[in-house]
């Protein structure tokens, strides 16, 4: 409630005014003013208090003014009190709802005009609070969802298509990671590969067997080591020693002759073939027959085959086989390499082959040395050894490659299976996705991502709240709506008004939610929608009246105060609430004030229409109510106390008053007396017999017509009535302007005005 206007300085018409600061107002407060004493401005004031926004007073800051504008209200809501000072309010007070003009320009209509903001907060209005909040939260909402699209729409602009390939920024973003993406790419592109060629693959051969013969080292050993197990040891030195002093060849020429001698008979000794000179008793025949036995040839012909077998297995041809075997597997690799996983072809076939010919040499010398010496034994050296043992490593690496290569087989099989029925789109299909996969869970695109789809999500979020919002707000409209159409209806039924309206909805559009409805005149429907209908065509600008116009947005005011769930506590203030309103219109909207009052904290009507507020003024409770004025004070106005029962009393009452107090003491200025005599008899007479004395009518005419009636079904005065009326008149036109030129200087006699006085009060009286 709004207690005291304490201060109004530098604002409009108030230059410094103090005096509301002793007149506390009332539930029910109102304000007389003249037009242009300052209505409008503590209007404005009192919006700029309820909204706390500055410019409804700044705008108003007084012209010439050398401070700036200073208002102080005493309201609820404090203490303190309600300063506005230095461009501002220390509080606010949101209960204050008012009617003016500007009221009627935001949500009604602008002159002969309604445009889409009128819609948007008639809308607002029809709304209440709880709808208004539903709305700016939903507003909020769609705008939130406007921002979250232009941001998704930067983050996604930041992804490159060129990364994305044939993928939506959403099924970019949201590809799995994949532990095992490279090898996944790896083998995909193998795949499509594959397919694309089809006829190499079928054709292409797979990796054939490649080994290295082996050195069976005991085997060697063993053969080095043989001798002869029939020839003793002495026969055995002494044959060695023979064969040493025959030089380089000696065996083999012993060897030789030894197959010379003829066969034994008889148990004697043959001749020696070359001197035939009997060898019966040569000490050494039977060591040599003995030494150059079949043991001894088996030896011979056992180291001749080794090293044959030697020469065969690790002689030219097996390496040069071996080295191309080799530059196959090589070739055939970087072939199937490219589909399916192939080892790396790591040997250095180079010191294989040095190897490989180091331990053949090592075996062949060995080997050569025996033959000239079979019956001397020989055992492997070291060097020997570890020529063989390298040699051995070497090969044992070419099997183990060997063995891996031939397991590639198995996958090239399958390369050529699938390359058989590969489907090249769907391959390649395959191969972008999954390249997409990596590029999207990359360090720099991860980032981006990430925020698009957290973005995305946060849309998602508000777009369920705007769903929840919107369907709350839709059911509150549903509600709403309705009713507010029915309550404005009761009032305009209620304000005499010859029109209604029809079909008030709300519907949504880009620029928010409007309000649209039809007026219905004659039966006849005007449609208030977002379009001006054309000229010439039935408006709202040509069908409804000014007194029309003010008459609907009252009646939009109240309906909408009527759909308030906080109503009780609200502060009304109402501005020149009959501008343009027939007589029939502002009684009925006293009534509705009347009635306001008694439903909110305080109302505050503010009027230069005095019978209006005097009317509103009667049949309220005078504990419950003050009336104010804003008067002149010199330049600008004040504030002051309004005595309403002064103002209230008409003439007629005035000059009954005037008789009366007469009969009581003569008045000092007589003259007004009797002046006043004819006036009371004139207004008695147009309220006791309305219908046979009009406004206008004469009191010499309506007398004759008293005559002419005495006696008859319709008489009107008896007769002691009608020579009362004419002598009264006869009095009375003494002292008229219309009946007597003199009337001014004709003597009055105080007994005779007494007596006459007297009279006339006795005839008002019947």
């Amino acid at each position: 409630m709004i207690n005291r206007l304490q201060l109004l300085r530098n604002v409009g018409q108030f230059e410094s005014v103090a005096a509301g600061a002793k007149i506390p107002l009332a539930r029910l407060s109102l304000i007389y003013a003249e037009n242009a004493r300052g209505k409008t401005t503590l209007a404005a004031i009192l919006r700029s208090l309820k909204t706390g926004d500055p410019l409804p007073i700044a705008e108003r800051r007084r012209l010439a003014a050398l401070h700036p504008p200073h208002v102080v209200i005493e309201c609820d809501g404090g203490p303190p009190l309600a300063v506005f000072q230095n461009n501002a309010w220390n509080r606010s007070l949101p209960s204050i709802i008012i009617f003016d003009d500007n009221f009627i320009d935001q949500n009604v209509h602008s002159g002969l005009s309604i445009e889409s903001d009128h819609r948007q907060r008639l809308h607002e209005l029809i709304l209440g609070e709880r709808g208004i909040d539903l709305n700016r939260d939903l507003q909020q909402l769609v705008a939130r969802v406007e921002e979250h699209n232009r941001t998704l729409r930067a983050r996604s602009d930041a992804i490159p298509a060129a990364v994305r390939g044939a993928l939506s920024v959403d099924d970019f973003c949201t590809l799995q990671p994949r532990d095992d993406i490279d090898s996944a790419i790896q083998e995909a592109e193998r795949a499509h590969s594959g397919a694309l060629e089809q006829v190499a693959i079928r054709n292409a051969a797979t990796f054939e067997s490649l080994t290295l013969p082996d050195f069976d080292v005991d085997a060697i050993s063993a053969l080095l080591n043989r001798d002869l197990a029939a020839l003793n040891t002495a026969a055995a030195e002494r044959v060695h020693a023979h064969l040493l002093s025959l030089g380089e060849g000696g065996e083999a020429w012993l060897a030789g002759g030894m197959n010379r001698l003829p066969p034994v008979q008889d148990g004697g000794v043959a001749p020696c073939p070359f001197c035939t000179q009997d060898l019966a008793g040569s000490p050494v025949i039977e060591h040599y027959r003995a030494y150059f036995s079949e043991a001894y040839v088996g030896l011979k012909n056992a180291l001749k085959n080794e090293r044959d077998a030697i020469e065969r297995q690790h002689g030219g041809d097996p390496v040069a086989a071996f080295e191309r075997g080799f530059r196959v597997w090589s070739e055939r690799r970087q072939f199937w390499s490219r589909f399916c996983d192939v080892p790396d072809v790591s040997l250095d076939t180079g010191e294989i082959a040095r190897a490989w010919r180091m331990a053949r040499e090592v075996v062949l010398v060995l080997l050569r040395a025996k033959q000239a010496a079979p019956l001397e034994q020989r055992a492997l050296s070291g060097e020997e050894r570890a020529a063989l043992a390298e040699f051995d490593a070497r090969r044992a690496d070419v099997a183990a490659l060997n063995e891996r290569f031939q397991s590639v087989n198995g996958k090239v099989a399958l390369v050529k299976e699938r390359a058989a029925a590969g489907d090249r789109v769907t391959l390649a299909s395959d191969v972008a996705r999954l390249k997409a996969v990596k590029a999207r869970h990359g360090v720099d695109l991860d980032t981006l991502c990430t925020a698009y789809l957290a973005e995305k999500g946060a849309k998602a979020t508000t777009e369920a709240l705007r769903d929840r919002v919107r369907i709350a707000l839709d059911q509150y409209r549903a509600t709403v709506f309705p009713a507010y159409q029915t309550a404005i209806n009761i009032y305009l039924q209620r304000f005499n008004a010859g029109f209604r309206l029809d079909s008030v909805n709300s519907i949504n559009t880009r620029g928010g939610s409007s309000c649209i409805y039809n007026v219905i005149i004659n039966n006849e429907t005007i449609t208030i929608a977002g379009t001006n209908p054309a000229i010439g065509v039935p408006a709202f600008r040509n069908t409804l009246s000014a007194g029309d116009r003010s008459t609907l947005a009252l009646a939009f005011f109240f309906a909408s105060l009527d759909q308030d769930q906080a109503l009780a506590g609200r502060i009304v203030v109402i501005d020149d609430p009959i501008t343009s309103m027939d007589e029939h219109r502002s009684l009925t909207t006293v009534q509705e004030m009347r009635r306001l009052s008694e439903r909110t904290a305080q109302v505050i009507v503010l009027s230069h229409d005095k019978p209006f507020l005097c009317r509103l003024w009667e049949g309220t409770d005078p504990d419950q109510r003050v009336a104010l004025e804003l008067a002149r004070d010199g330049a600008g106005s004040t504030v002051r106390a309004w005595d309403v029962h002064q103002d209230s009393i008409t003439e007629h009452d005035r000059r009954h008053a005037l008789l009366r107090q007469h009969l009581d003491a003569a008045m000092p200025n007589s003259r007004l007396v009797v002046v006043a005599i004819r006036p009371v008899i004139e207004a008695f007479l147009r309220v006791a017999y309305p219908e046979h004395f009009p406004p206008g009518t004469l009191l010499g005419p309506f007398r004759r017509l008293c005559e002419d009636c005495l006696g008859s079904p319709q008489e009107i005065l008896d007769q002691d009535d009608i020579r009362d009326l004419s002598d009264l008149t006869e009095y009375a036109n003494r002292f008229h302007h219309d009946t007597n030129p003199a009337w001014e200087t004709e003597y009055i006699n105080d007994a005779q005005l007494l007596g006459f006085v007297r009279r006339t009060l006795n005839f008002v009286k019947r």
